[in-house]
């Protein structure tokens, strides 16, 4: 443990003791050949815990023909011209009219098509290989060479033009690609190893769910299918509407297959008049007020309908100039010329006022929107335009429109078990033609299923050695930290108008002496200039610390900062690279708007982690009585990777990895984070040889730091939990991700590779449990099950370990994918239940190990450094050359060595 009083005359943290040696032969020894890993089979159930009977959003199903075998066939549409097509939006409607044209020619054979390249029968169809012709035709208003929009000939003077139907003609070839039997998943729910197959035909299933839900018109998402209802819409603000939809999928369990269903949403743009999205999008009132660059940007690819005509189309651009000075040529009819047709230039406006008869009053000053081809555009005046229902909105939300979605969607237990057992009854899913060829049907009632509630850990205070939590929850009332960090020299910023420092200080002050941290008067108390309020925020940033120079004899120990707004703040990430990176200074960000007891001790537990404190501690850590981490040394690791926000893919993804120090401790822990490719989601910066023979990794770093830490011992056991992988990406957990880290152990030297236990926590699932008997409230916290609804071979249980106050819990799902340290399931699952109360900075239990949340905190917070950042000016010169060859990306700043082995992510 850092020693956080003995602080340097000069200010700052002391730097950590120089590592000492790890091998010290001269040779390193042969290294042995390195294991192949697969995913282990369930190696028991858990016993411990109270028995809770509870229900499922899983729907059994059965299959009568378990026999059956889908055929693939891989599907090529090309155009008559021999082009291929886009198949987003016009493949099902060709296949449809595929099956309408030929369907005498299937052998009675229904269709099950991805809307892709692939297409599924029961059974096979007639040949191998088919060709067809399809002929599709569209209805459209007949345009005028050159004009504007589609709008009548200008010689009908405001007629409406008559409808003509184009013809085009395309070729689809169907070709056998595999079969899928049926079979495998019946083999699967026997605990059967059967590769692929088993996920070819789950694929398969959810395929015939997404294509009914295409028939009924849904948007799609993945498994997700939202309908255009207004009465499942949300208004969040911001020209965007959250819509509630359902997600669907089959899932092998312990006790045969199942639907799993669930409420799920997604957020669309507002339907309704293209300048009512802009001005709700933007924050304006009126039109005049519309900023038409960011508008540009937002309207791009959007789908728009036209009221003049009732068409669609999808917008390329934004014009520059406004619709009355907008000229276009245009051919008209004139008598006194040979052919009888003259070009007159002429205005978008004058268009459609004096040709079309169709008023324009709203958007005469506005740019038009462009649609069409770019090479051959046509213009639409604002006014006429208006969005198209179920349009996805991708782009990050805000977080007043994340408050709002919340607040407006959630819903109790009992509600939401009504809504998905409805949903299941009107959808009838196993009435559909190919699953009725399976001899599938779905029960419409919930599984009922045991589960277990695990008793909740006892936690060590200052003034109180053996606390019991009770609902997952406790306070700092007549409580003192464990171990407080003493601060001394320490400073005030403020780069807010509104907050009175001097009295917050005092409150800080007070409340810490309350929880046994002894807080000094702050040195000094700094405000920004309010002329510099006005400048970008790294330039702020400088100024500040211009006038901290001015003012401080040496770098203060800690720095309470006080921002403007509570969240999304422009300053936050330039303030954080400035004293993480460059000066070595721990330091807090606040906003408030409602200072009490609760807010004061929640930002001193967050102070007192990052300045080296204990906040508490496990009963069974001090001494320790940890089963299996006790008794050999054990490094625990917490993995995640942040991705740029949606829009941002010039942003390099953020690795982080957090390890625990001060062993047997399993509550304090460090990070490393790295910069990698945008939007990779393997970590590829575990293990990064350079060349002068050193390892430049994070794996390298957290080694030495937990050799560091406690007393000199390397680690035999190492327990990884990673986040944010599917299911598809778990043997790749074990092939790179682990590889580097054993890769990394022997590069130090290390012939002996430690024992793993490696465990993939997922959040984003859709299995929710809920209490039977018509209870009301969400599942209590510390629920675990381990059968029934569980996978039929592999390693995996359900835990919350948080208790849900509002709306509907969800449980995280682990999957052990490797355990060669050879926990028994109660103790891994009690483990991994305490890990849910060592998360210094709350007084709930959370619901996800700490180690996670932690990745997750110092990825996010390391990558606000590049929020405002040119990347190739951030860059420390180095290029990080990745091991799967993805495109290099340039290198954080790397932490300053006073704040690299705090909780600086706390």
């Amino acid at each position: 443990m850092e020693n956080v009083e003995s602080v340097k005359e000069e200010g700052g943290l002391p730097p950590l003791p120089p590592p000492p040696p790890v091998v010290p032969a001269k040779v390193k020894p042969e290294l042995p050949v390195l294991p192949k890993y697969s995913i282990m089979g369930r190696k028991g159930t858990g016993h411990s815990g109270r028995r809770l009977p509870l229900l499922a959003n899983h729907f059994k199903v059965s299959l009568k023909v378990p026999d059956a075998v889908f055929y693939q066939y891989s599907v090529s549409i090309t155009s008559e011209d021999s082009k291929d097509i886009n198949l987003k939006g016009i493949g099902r409607r060709l296949i449809d009219r595929l099956y309408q044209t030929y369907s005498s020619e299937f052998s009675g054979k229904r269709f099950a098509y991805d809307g892709e390249k692939s297409l599924y029968t029961v059974g096979p169809l007639p040949q191998n290989k088919l060709e067809f012709t399809v002929v599709l035709e569209e209805s459209f208003a007949k345009p005028e060479n050159g004009s504007p929009g589609v709008t009548g000939s200008p010689s009908e003077r405001g007629k409406r033009s008559k409808r003509s139907f184009q013809s085009k003609t395309f070729k689809i070839e169907l070709s056998y690609a595999a079969k899928v039997p049926l079979k495998s998943i019946a083999l699967a729910l026997k605990g059967a190893d059967t590769d692929n197959s088993t996920q070819d035909a789950l694929r398969v299933l959810d395929i015939i769910l997404r294509q009914q839900a295409a028939n009924r018109g849904c948007l799609l998402v993945r498994q997700s299918f939202f309908h255009d209802d207004s009465q499942n819409f949300t208004d969040v603000g911001g020209g965007v509407t959250g819509v509630r939809g359902f997600h669907a999928s089959f899932r092998p369990t312990q006790d045969g297959l199942s639907l799993n269903m669930d409420v799920s949403t997604t957020m669309i743009l507002r339907p309704g008049p293209v300048t009512d999205f802009l001005k709700a999008n933007q924050g304006v009132r009126e039109n005049r007020f519309i900023d038409w660059v960011k508008a540009k940007k937002m309207l791009k690819n959007m789908r728009i309908k036209t009221r003049h005509r009732n068409m669609e189309f999808k917008i390329i651009g934004v014009s520059d100039k406004p619709c009355n000075q907008l000229y276009f040529s245009m051919k008209v009819k004139n008598s006194d010329v040979t052919n009888g047709e003259e070009t007159e230039d002429v205005t978008v406006y004058e268009y459609f006022t004096r040709h079309c008869g169709i008023e324009i009053t709203e958007s005469a000053f506005l740019p038009c929107l462009v649609v069409g081809r770019p090479k051959k555009p046509n213009y639409l005046p604002l006014e006429l335009c208006s969005l198209v229902s179920l349009q996805r909105y991708t782009k990050a939300l805000s977080s007043i429109q994340r408050a709002s979605l919340v607040e407006k969607s959630r819903q109790k237990p009992q509600e939401k078990m009504k809504i998905v057992v409805d949903a299941v009854r009107n959808y009838r899913y196993d009435s559909d033609p190919l699953l009725v060829d399976c001899g599938i049907s779905i029960e419409k009632q919930f599984t009922q299923l045991d589960g277990r509630i695990l008793e909740a850990p006892k936690l060590k205070f200052g003034n109180d050695g053996g606390f019991a939590p009770s609902n997952g929850r406790w306070n700092f009332n007549n409580k003192t930290v464990l171990r407080p960090a003493s601060i001394k020299r320490w400073i005030v910023v403020n780069f807010s108008a509104r907050c009175d420092m001097s009295q917050i200080s005092r409150d800080l002050i007070s409340c810490g002496r309350k929880k046994g941290i002894q807080i000094e008067g702050p040195f000094t108390l700094i405000d920004e200039d309010h002329h510099s309020r006005r400048g970008p925020p790294i330039a702020r940033v400088e100024k500040m610390f211009e006038l901290i120079r001015d003012k401080l004899p040496g770098p203060p120990e800690f720095i309470l900062c006080v921002l403007p707004e509570r969240k999304n703040c422009d300053l936050y990430g330039p303030w954080k690279k400035k004293c993480l990176t460059d000066f070595g200074i721990v330091t807090q960000c606040i906003s408030p708007f409602k200072v009490n007891d609760q807010y004061l001790t929640n930002v001193l537990l967050k102070i007192n982690s990052k300045l080296g404190g204990i906040n508490s501690l496990l009963a069974i850590e001090e001494p320790s009585r940890v089963p299996v981490v006790k008794d050999n040394p054990t490094m625990i690791l917490g993995m995640d990777v942040s991705h740029g926000s949606p829009g941002r893919s010039d942003l390099p993804s953020i690795a982080a990895v957090v390890s625990s120090r001060n062993w047997p401790c399993i509550s304090r822990y460090r990070a490393s984070v790295r910069t990698q490719s945008p939007k990779v989601e393997m970590i590829d910066a575990l293990y990064k040889p350079l060349a002068n023979g050193k390892d430049d990794g994070i794996i390298s770093e957290l080694l030495l730091d937990f050799y560091q830490t406690s007393n000199g011992r390397k680690p035999n056991q190492i327990i990884v939990f990673r986040d944010g992988v599917s299911e598809s990406q778990f043997n790749q957990v074990l092939n790179i991700e682990l590889d580097q880290i054993i890769k990394a152990y022997q590069h130090l030297g290390e012939v002996n590779i430690p024992k793993f236990t490696v465990i993939v926590a997922q959040k984003n699932h859709h299995t929710k449990l809920f209490q039977a008997g018509g209870a009301p409230n969400n599942v209590p916290p510390g629920t675990i099950v381990d059968t029934g609804i569980v996978h039929p071979r592999n390693y995996d249980f359900y835990l919350c370990s948080h208790a849900g106050m509002i709306g509907t819990s969800r449980p995280a799902h682990y999957h052990v994918l490797v355990d060669e340290i050879g926990f028994s399931p109660d103790d891994l699952q009690n483990l991994i239940h305490s890990l849910s109360y060592v998360y210094q900075r709350s007084t709930t239990a959370i619901s996800i190990v700490a180690p996670i949340c932690y990745a997750h905190l110092a990825a996010y917070q390391v990558g606000q450094f590049l929020k405002f950042e040119d990347l190739s000016e951030t860059s420390s010169g180095q290029r990080s050359v990745t091991s799967t060859g993805s495109i290099p990306v340039p290198d954080l700043p790397r932490l300053h060595d006073n704040v690299k082995g705090s909780m600086f992510f706390c």
